[in-house]
């Protein structure tokens, strides 16, 4: 993160985490606040003199609780500075660096909602939501929102229908962060809505590619008939396995086909957001898929065989918002 904040010297910079703490967040939450702390006191980041962290913390509280957090680096020579109060609909000058956490609910600078169960039964229990900010440099307003939406929760499923009940089930929330943040109750300013979406590539499609010239075999659990296991095979050199497809398996031979050239070829398989394109405008991708990267520290780069690697995490914009970046890239 220093590193980056070397090369790019960025006058105010937004970071936002998901899944913060991560699956072990009881036991994971001082290791959070003690990140925090040599975030903000780093020699790296002297030169941001101005900070606001959100960190939604409040494990306890199933009802409200998302896992997110939100960071906010302002650097010393940009002034002028405003943060939006939801509560008292007026901007408020940022100075000095403060922390939130806990229940984040009573804090007037945020809007944050966890998606309510009844509004997708689809899914059981999750984290899922978003956490909103809005800030004002130089009279230019605008909204940067922390999202996560829901995973895949099987491979099977996912492979089943083109698009998948998952990708659904994702069109929904977004759509729903959308019609919430351009509702009626404030002014309607430019947005960014960056974090984790999920968004996955359509499953049916990358598999019948990959597997083009395989053999599919189907293995059904002996009680229910289910099917629980699909196993690709070459149809010739000795029909070895390209692929086997499990509940939370995807195991495809040659990792490198994700890898190369960031992934490119697999971009037509990218369709989730096409739903949107008439609200949201993303600049190109030029990264590798980012999603699921081993949690070994020593085999970084490998993808771990549980899910098809997957463009995950985007940083998505309205229309308005993607004419300030070409304005300021043309200025």
């Amino acid at each position: 993160l220093f590193q980056v904040v070397h090369a790019h010297k960025p006058h105010f910079m937004a970071l936002h985490c998901q899944e913060f703490g991560g699956k072990n967040y009881e036991a994971s939450m001082s290791h959070v606040d003690k990140f925090v702390k040599e975030l903000l006191s780093s020699d790296a980041m002297k030169d941001y003199n101005r900070a606001r962290v959100y960190l939604d913390e409040n494990y306890k509280s199933q009802e409200h609780f998302t896992a997110l957090g939100s960071f906010y680096f302002l650097h010393e020579s940009l002034k002028n500075i405003y943060q939006f109060d939801f509560k008292a609909k007026k901007y408020k000058k940022v100075t000095g660096k403060e922390i939130y956490s806990d229940t984040l609910e009573s804090t007037p600078m945020l809007e944050k909602e966890k998606f309510p169960q009844d509004y997708f039964p689809e899914c059981k229990w999750s984290r899922k939501g978003f956490i909103r900010t809005r800030w004002c440099i130089t009279d230019c307003a605008f909204d940067l929102v922390n999202i996560h939406l829901f995973h895949d929760a099987s491979n099977l499923i996912a492979w089943e229908t083109s698009p998948s009940v998952y990708s659904g089930i994702r069109h929904k929330a977004l759509g729903y962060v959308l019609d919430r943040i351009i509702d009626q109750r404030f002014e309607k300013v430019s947005y960014f809505v960056f974090g984790d979406f999920n968004f996955r590539l359509d499953a049916k499609a990358v598999v019948e590619t990959l597997c083009a010239k395989a053999t599919m075999q189907t293995i059904r659990a002996a009680d229910t008939n289910e099917v629980v296991k699909l196993i690709f095979r070459e149809s010739d050199n000795d029909r070895k396995v390209m692929l086997q497809l499990e509940k939370k398996l995807f195991d495809y031979f040659n990792q490198d086909v994700f890898r190369d050239n960031n992934g490119t070829a697999l971009l037509e398989f990218d369709r989730e957001l096409s739903v949107f394109k008439d609200r949201l405008y993303e600049l190109d991708i030029s990264f590798p898929p980012s999603y699921p990267y081993s949690e070994d520290s020593s085999q970084g780069k490998q993808y771990m065989n549980t899910r098809c690697p997957a463009w995950c995490d985007r940083i998505l914009m309205s229309h308005s918002a993607k004419e300030l970046i070409l304005k300021v890239s043309m200025d």
